[in-house]
């Protein structure tokens, strides 16, 4: 099986393709305005001269620039009466709790194209009341007068009683009219979440159906096409055009993904993946596994289906530097992307931080991207001296002023994923990856006391590697809201038998055998009064199991509460051949001469250095690189800044230890 990874992010796409042992990989610029067409021709590239048919899995950004940019389709919600404005009452909370003008993000739906019908299910799933086919066809009616392109349909405890979801979905479907039922979506208690949900899927639908769509046309008959989502695994195109809401963040997901398991395999359990790309920074803590999450948001809606714990920034290599009013120099959110992208790329004219390593030398032009692509290393002079004139320092002060803000940014990053967790960073190794983050990770981790910093070969392609690692994954849920008193293990046994049917059936349609699926069980709970549950697995004791994950959690335990037990959670995974990296003898401290390509001056701490520049694919496992140095490879640069040494362990990762610890 010829196996793709394609991963589109906002500066550059990257392709890996797996065939047997081997690994071939390909970086080339985005096309923001049409992702599919760097996809298909950097899938073109890699594949020249293959004949059998191959299994593409991507990572898109599509349903997440969509939410982003707020471009979807023109969307409507028909809903219970008295409940069309659920999706903008929302929980009248505010994230800025001290900002008197703060205003919540306009709902993607207007209030005129929201619409209340008879009809009601009890939470029991008994019918209150049956809905009126009349009602729905005048309302279907008016949907279609309006020009709603995509359609919601949130009814009040439809995970209970789907009946009449499902009947107004039959009516919908003849239309032709993009639509999603919430109880194919979000099988759970709490309306607003799974009316956010919901609307996000329909919002983003049509352009996702699109884009898959288009994508499949042009691939060969013979290939299959798996789309990445952003709870680890990969999905059916078809289940991905039906569900895009599921695919929002897949990108980072298999950084993740590939992050885990190349880290396992090299002997760490725990690891704090840092991944620097050119428009944003993604952070994860896995501490002997990856973490899930059902309380994410995007663009400030929230998102109740299971994502990959990750925390995003928007500080990447593309990251505009700007002076604030107060005469404070800033940097980012805002990015430079693809087009025009930094200065040095040669279009742009906003100083990012990718030119401000390039300023201080450590960017490497002859060798960026293996010397393919030219960086403009003279177009900088202008613009750092200008806006250095401007805050009354040198150009080199402010090159590393950029670095520093945009450290202290991804810093405070890794803080909220770990620290305010209670986790101690210093037992965490920095395993970072994506093109920009081995020219920051020994400057995060000295600011946060992690002594050791792992960067994995082929560090900026890794997302894409973590696609064709990535297992099948299907989630399932369904709430039954029942105290400790009330169900026993064996009770929630026979529960979970009717979803795990279901999960095996609907894994086997995507070609897997019986003895590929591995199920896990998982519960949602909490103390009776609480308003939010933690994910504990299913196991004789789960009860003592909650009690000690949630002090882990949060610092105490009320063993004589009540427990509830809210959901139940299943997890399918269809087991897929992994990429394994064999350990190898180590060599001599010594690298070979052939290693060193030359000496540059590159400035650290203000201080100019006579640093030599190091090609990866030449050190050998055992070899001992004393900072400072540069070590350049096809799909990133390294950055060993004096205070660090650099080693290459048995699986040829590059280990960064500080020595001021």
């Amino acid at each position: 099986m010829i196996l793709i990874g394609v991963d589109t992010g906002g500066t550059f796409t990257d392709i890996v393709l797996k065939k047997g042992e081997r690994l071939e990989f390909y970086k080339l610029l985005s096309t923001p305005h049409n992702p599919s067409l760097a996809v298909l021709d950097g899938i073109k590239k890699v594949s020249e001269g293959i004949k059998e048919g191959r299994q593409i899995v991507h990572g898109s950004t599509v349903a997440t620039n969509t939410i982003l940019e707020r471009n979807g389709a023109v969307t409507g919600i028909i809903t219970n009466k008295g409940f069309e404005d659920v999706i903008e009452i929302g929980r009248q909370n505010r994230k800025e709790i001290y900002n008197l003008t703060y205003k919540r993000p306009d709902p993607l739906v207007s209030k005129q194209n929201r619409f209340g019908i008879e009809g009601r299910v009890l939470s029991t799933g008994e019918e209150y009341k049956p809905i009126d086919l009349d009602e729905i066809k005048s309302v279907i009616s008016k949907i279609k007068k309006r020009g709603i392109e995509a359609v919601s349909v949130c009814l009040l405890f439809s995970f209970a009683n789907p009946s009449h979801e499902l009947l107004i979905g039959e009516l919908l479907k003849e239309t032709g009219i993009y639509f999603s039922l919430s109880h194919r979506i979000v099988s759970e208690f709490r309306e607003y979440e799974r009316c956010s949900t919901t609307v996000i899927n329909s919002y983003v639908g049509p352009k996702m159906s699109k884009y898959i769509k288009g994508l499949k046309d042009s691939l060969e008959d013979k290939d299959t096409l798996r789309i990445m989502q952003s709870n680890g695994g990969s999905i059916s195109s078809d289940i991905a055009i039906n569900e895009p809401v599921r695919t929002i963040l897949s990108g980072p997901a298999a950084g993740v993904v590939g992050a885990f398991q190349i880290a396992r395999n090299s002997g760490y359990e725990k690891i704090i993946s840092f991944d620097m790309g050119g428009t944003s920074t993604d952070v994860s803590l896995l501490d002997k596994g990856i973490g899930i999450t059902t309380e994410s948001e995007i663009s400030g809606l929230p998102i109740k289906i299971p994502m990959i714990d990750i925390h995003t920034v928007g500080s990447g290599g593309g990251s505009i530097a700007w002076i604030d009013p107060g005469g404070s120099l800033r940097v980012g959110p805002k990015s430079a992307g693809a087009d025009p992208g930094p200065i040095c790329y040669g279009k742009g004219d906003q100083i990012t931080v990718t030119d401000a390593n390039l300023y201080l030398g450590r960017l490497v032009p002859d060798y960026f991207l293996g010397g393919r692509m030219r960086l403009y290393k003279e177009r900088l002079n202008k613009p750092f001296y200008d806006m250095a004139k401007k805050i009354g320092i040198t150009p080199e002060e402010l090159a590393e002023g950029i670095i520093s803000v945009a450290n202290s940014n991804m810093e405070r990053a890794i803080r909220k994923v770990s620290i305010e967790r209670g986790y101690d960073p210093r037992e965490f190794p920095l395993f970072c990856f994506g093109g920009a983050a081995p020219m920051h990770a020994a400057y995060l981790a000295r600011l946060l006391n992690i002594p050791r910093v792992i960067v994995p070969e082929n560090p900026g392609l890794l997302s894409a590697i973590g696609m064709i690692m990535a297992d099948i994954i299907k989630d399932y849920s369904i709430t039954i809201m029942k105290s400790q008193d009330q169900i026993s293990f064996e009770d929630i046994e026979k529960d979970f038998l009717s979803l795990e049917k279901e999960a095996i059936e609907e894994m086997k349609l995507q070609g897997l055998k019986e003895e590929q699926i591995i199920l896990e069980r998982y519960l949602d709970m909490r103390y009776e009064g609480q308003s939010y549950e933690i994910i504990v697995p299913f196991e004789k004791d789960f009860i003592e199991s909650f009690h000690r994950l949630h002090e882990r959690t949060y610092g105490y335990r009320k063993s004589y509460s009540n427990v509830q037990i809210v959901n139940l959670r299943l997890r399918a995974k269809g087991i897929v051949e992994k990429h394994e990296i064999k350990a190898e003898e180590l060599s001599s401290e010594r690298p070979m001469k052939d290693a060193f390509l030359k000496e540059e001056e590159v400035i650290f701490s203000g201080k100019r250095y006579s640093t030599p520049i190091i090609r990866r694919n030449k050190l050998l496992p055992g070899n001992v690189i004393d900072g400072p140095a540069i070590i350049v490879e096809y799909s990133s640069t390294i950055v060993v800044p004096p205070f660090a040494r650099a080693s290459i362990d048995p699986y040829r990762n590059v280990v960064i230890d500080l020595y001021d610890q």
